[in-house]
């Protein structure tokens, strides 16, 4: 049974090593994705703060060796998913069973003003550049800005402006500068009051401003504010966006889209084309666009299809549990964990901060590459 996985984030990784690990070389695995290799949101910080280099957290597609996958480097441009058929840039591809995992793109653009006056940090390219803007930044009023929701990665906006702060701090030029975060939701993880509280608490000991329920409607370079749906102005000296999210534009030209997402069954991660499974960002599952739900759901529809292959019913069923790590500044990390059961209200629990958990953080990215890319790796 030949299976097509699009995109190669943390889904379309998980999915392709548990089934070379099920089957293989016997494996009919085509994994595609037009990036040179995978990145952790996490490292994206990383880099951007001066803990690392780009080069040293990207993960190169080339050096995926698992039997039964092959790794195809190009551009999708269309996607038909009743024949589960796509047209790359390298040809066309088919398969019995196939899986969205594309993830969520950035439209920067739809805010005017900011991509002539913001700092996009949520693409790799973004993150990396932002690096150099804030070494040379000279001090001054800092806007953390989210764009709109859903975005993913709901800590990062957070732990961007504690590690802003930080930064600032640790170059002597907390004295004459300013952190703000902006965001339309009420609390910076809504899903999660403890993991909020104890944000918030953090803010304060900080003088990090917090703005909540505000949507940036603009930005206006020239006089360095931004102006609220409201009509506020909040200056600003540099504007680090969280631009708003979209579905790829493939995605959405293949008819798998409703309201902008690709609904899936909350259990299963099937959606309405047979033998078409979507999982990550791209979705409209009720979890947050982060990597560790994609994974979970990952380790499911991986599941369904062995269970196909094999020529028995599947019981696999997606619970919606997650663990994901939060930055605090000052060498500390909190770990959330969190269950978004299909029809229920999310419910969860917040441990640390604590210098303990930074081990635990760089453990959960080492394990991965170890899995996926078969290898050893240290994050800085």
């Amino acid at each position: 049974m030949k299976v097509l996985l699009l995109g190669a984030g943390f889904g379309g990784l998980e999915i392709a090593s548990a089934l070379s690990e099920e089957f293989g070389a016997e494996a009919e695995v085509t994994l595609i994705d037009r990036a040179e290799g995978f990145v952790f949101g996490f490292s994206k910080l990383d880099v951007m703060f001066g803990r690392t280099t780009a080069d040293a957290v990207l993960h190169r597609y080339a050096d995926i060796v698992k039997p039964g996958v092959r790794f195809v480097q190009s551009e999708i441009r269309e996607i038909d998913p009743e024949a589960r058929r796509v047209v790359t840039d390298a040809g066309e591809f088919a398969a019995d069973v196939m899986v969205v995992a594309l993830g969520a793109g950035i439209d920067a653009a739809a805010t005017p003003g900011l991509v002539e006056g913001g700092t996009e940090f949520y693409t790799n390219a973004g993150a990396f550049a932002a690096r150099d803007v804030l070494a040379n930044f000279p001090g001054g009023r800092v806007i953390v800005g989210v764009m709109g929701s859903p975005f993913k990665c709901p800590p990062a906006p957070s732990e961007t402006a504690l590690l802003v702060h930080d930064l600032l701090v640790a170059r002597g030029l907390g004295e004459t500068s300013s952190v703000a975060l902006v965001m339309p939701l009420p609390r910076p993880i809504p899903p999660s009051p403890d993991a909020s509280e104890a944000l918030l608490t953090a803010f304060a000991e900080r003088g990090i401003e917090f703005h909540p329920n505000t949507v940036v409607a603009s930005l206006d370079p020239g006089r360095g504010v931004a102006v609220t749906a409201d009509g506020e102005e909040i200056p600003y000296d540099l504007f680090l966006a969280v631009p708003e999210h979209r579905a790829p534009e493939v995605v959405e030209a293949s008819g798998l889209c409703v309201d902008g997402w690709v609904p899936v069954d909350p259990y299963t991660l099937e959606t309405r084309f047979p033998g078409v499974y979507a999982v990550g960002d791209v979705t409209s599952v009720g979890t947050p666009k982060a990597g560790v739900f994609s994974e979970g759901q990952a380790v499911i529809v991986a599941r369904r299809i062995i269970d196909t292959i094999r020529g028995r019913e599947s019981e696999a069923r997606y619970d919606g549990a997650a663990a994901c790590y939060l930055e605090f500044g000052e060498d500390e990390v909190a770990r959330v964990d969190i269950v978004f059961a299909p029809g229920q209200p999310p419910h969860g629990s917040l441990a640390g901060p604590s210098p303990d958990f930074v081990a635990d953080k760089n453990a959960f990215g080492r394990d991965r590459i170890r899995r996926w890319f078969g290898r050893d790796w240290t994050a800085y």
